[in-house]
């Protein structure tokens, strides 16, 4: 391994050591439109307002990463340590799903407010009176958190459609934003345990092709549907939290459920 490699692992390994608190974890394709048979590259990415740093792959730290096209799931298995984390050759044409769940990790809070503002941030305004409820205590318990991530990327025409997963809790993307015209949004579905997430909160991360970054909140209806307002030459991320409660007989007292989704408007 060379030194440039090992220095960016070693940053990768140190990033990961730091608290998450709120910070998103996506894919990030180098390009989200390939032709077939062409590189195909993908960082996982970690950070806040859809920017971050890469993170390097590593086994222990993926439950589950596949690519998936036509309804085919094909598993994927990178080298130790490598960055980018995907690296590999774009299949025949379609409308192509990275799939990708880590294996959970514990974060233990020292103060409330970090817990707090976390919970807030991401639509759990009612944390403090939940968390007395259950007699726990302010300060030194601990999180269980998992990310279940997804990356739609365009193979030749792109043409397809996106399905469940089945992972925990996950975004379907019900329009293609590859072949379905932008003007009329993007429609999502939010699943949890694989039935509509309702009245959920979705943070749309917006970036324009100068990088700049918008942000706004869209809600799920009924049905755990939304539209997301979408734009041509734009990127975009979309994350939604499930934060629910552990057994007693847990070391971590909350866990945490990520969904993401990456994708591009041609």
């Amino acid at each position: 391994m060379s030194s440039r490699h090992s220095l960016a692992v070693l940053a990768s390994l140190l990033f990961t050591a730091i608290p998450a608190l709120s910070h998103e974890f996506w894919i990030e394709p180098e390009e989200y439109q390939v032709q077939s048979g062409s590189p195909l590259k993908a960082q996982f990415r970690n950070g806040q307002n859809f920017k971050g740093t890469a993170l390097a792959y590593f086994d222990k730290r993926n439950a589950r990463l596949e690519q998936v096209i036509a309804g085919q799931a094909v598993p994927y298995a990178g080298r130790m340590g490598d960055i980018p984390a995907i690296e590999t050759t774009a299949p025949l044409d379609g409308l192509l799903v990275v799939v990708h769940q880590t294996a959970p990790q514990t974060l233990t809070y020292k103060t409330w407010e970090k817990f707090k503002a976390f919970a807030e941030h991401k639509d759990f305004p009612d944390i403090r009176a939940r968390h007395r409820d259950r007699g726990l205590p302010e300060s030194g318990f601990a999180e269980r958190y998992t990310r279940y991530a997804k990356a739609l990327i365009a193979v030749g025409d792109g043409a397809g459609s996106d399905r469940p997963a089945s992972m925990e809790t996950e975004f379907v993307a019900l329009t293609n934003p590859y072949t379905d015209d932008p003007e009329n949004g993007l429609h999502v579905q939010l699943l949890y345990r694989g039935k509509p997430r309702a009245d959920a909160q979705i943070e749309v991360f917006e970036k324009a092709p100068d990088d700049t970054v918008t942000i706004n909140l869209q809600r799920t209806d009924s049905q755990g549907q939304a539209i997301i307002p979408i734009k041509s030459g734009h990127e975009y991320l979309l994350d939604a939290v499930v934060l629910r409660p552990l057994s007693d007989d847990s070391p971590e007292v909350w866990e945490s459920l990520w969904a993401a989704m990456t994708f591009a408007v041609p």
